[in-house]
């Protein structure tokens, strides 16, 4: 296969990477002690098209290629880690919403999230489940003209910000795990619905927090999917959003990169600039290459995607080991800096404490090794730990 990009991808990226670092990278850390995205600067990102270049021309999306959102999401996240997720979740929640809500819903929303006008969140995650995402308590009734939802979702990136949100619910009580749950494109604005936003150590301009739903009475045309069988069909869309997941961090590990090979060739010690000394250039050298091996796995996933072919174990790859490994390499960065490196001067900090979130957030890593498992061995594994638990296979 083929990973070097066209001449049209390096085009779109060379967009991305002159506003990245023009109008991003000096007043990332600026940004990051604020607790809000700055919406305007999102809809500059618009009205450049650096938002869901993927999306369906039909929505008013550009229709490009998979990978071709990667390399944007990339190189914005160079810039602005957290600027970075508005991209991210416009391909993925703009995709979801695309495939799967009513034409109405994508006409009105879709070219809104592409001008940088409006944010789709994702309420999945609840505070009983967290990595048991389709342990979900949250409920969905019917009503006569829609359902009545009643419940709380937590962790959900952009909780106070987002203006809609696609929410998973359970649709029928006789059911455990993804069986009888649904999926509902909800307008946050609903009469009943209620935020708070978490004070996390890291990516404080998107938030975390917790929304929820007071007997929130939604039409019948919310519904997205097949009721009752949602869970499954919609989450196929994190094998993409993974793979940009690992890009968004390589991004910031790579800036740090560049920025301590500049660093090492002006400092001196002992007489001599840092850079002749192996002990300083060495680590530098074992990033780059796991940078590269890295970059080449997310951008092997989005050729294995846009090709049609399946990529789950590689994105959960990408989800585990790319935000682990990149977190080791801005920490060896700030290391190399000594001490001016720990300080709040320089961006070290703030890029390892951003990236770390996503070890978390969007499946763990123990999450990810058993898509990995279940993909080469299928659920053999699975099904004996529940029958030496006693439980059914």
């Amino acid at each position: 296969m083929n990973f070097l990009p066209t001449d049209d991808q390096l085009a779109f990226r060379d967009t991305a990477v002159r506003f990245a670092r023009e109008k991003l990278a000096g007043t990332y850390l600026q940004r990051a002690r604020i607790h809000t995205l700055d919406r305007q600067l999102v809809r500059e990102m618009g009205a450049l098209g650096l938002i869901g270049p993927d999306l369906p021309e039909e929505f008013g999306g550009m229709g490009l290629d998979y990978t071709t959102a990667g390399l944007m999401t990339e190189a914005i996240a160079y810039g602005d880690f957290n600027i970075s997720y508005i991209q991210l979740l416009a391909s993925l929640m703009g995709g979801m919403v695309a495939q799967h809500a009513g034409r109405d819903i994508s006409m009105e929303w879709i070219p809104r999230v592409i001008a940088g006008e409006k944010i789709i969140g994702l309420g999945l995650t609840e505070p009983r489940g967290g990595s048991d995402a389709a342990g979900l308590q949250l409920k969905a009734e019917k009503t006569a003209n829609g359902w009545r939802l009643n419940g709380e979702k937590t962790s959900m990136s952009a909780a106070d910000q987002a203006d809609a949100a696609v929410i998973f619910a359970r649709t029928e009580d006789s059911t455990t795990g993804s069986n009888g749950v649904s999926a509902f494109f909800v307008d946050l604005t609903e009469k009943g619905i209620s935020r708070t936003h978490f004070d996390d150590i890291g990516t404080k301009p998107v938030g975390r927090g917790s929304v929820f739903f007071d007997d929130v009475v939604i039409p019948s045309e919310c519904l997205m999917a097949t009721e009752g069988r949602a869970f499954g069909t919609i989450m196929a869309g994190f094998d993409f959003s993974r793979a940009l997941i690992g890009l968004e961090c390589i991004a910031p590990a790579q800036a740090s990169v560049d920025e301590t090979w500049a660093y090492i060739q002006e400092r001196e010690a002992f007489g001599a600039p840092l850079a002749q000394y192996q002990g300083v250039t060495f680590p530098l050298a074992e990033a780059e290459t796991q940078l590269t091996m890295m970059r080449q796995l997310c951008y092997y996933t989005l050729n294995l995607r846009d090709s049609g072919n399946s990529h789950t174990a590689e994105a959960a790859m990408c989800k585990w080991y790319v935000p682990k490994t990149t977190c080791e390499i801005i920490h060896q960065c700030l290391i190399l800096h000594g001490h001016y490196g720990y300080t709040t001067d320089l961006p070290f900090h703030q890029r390892y404490n951003d990236v770390l979130g996503l070890q978390i957030g969007d499946g763990t890593a123990q999450i990810q090794k058993l898509v990995i498992a279940r993909e080469k061995v299928g659920r053999v594994a699975l099904q004996y730990d529940k029958q030496a638990k006693g439980g059914a296979a």
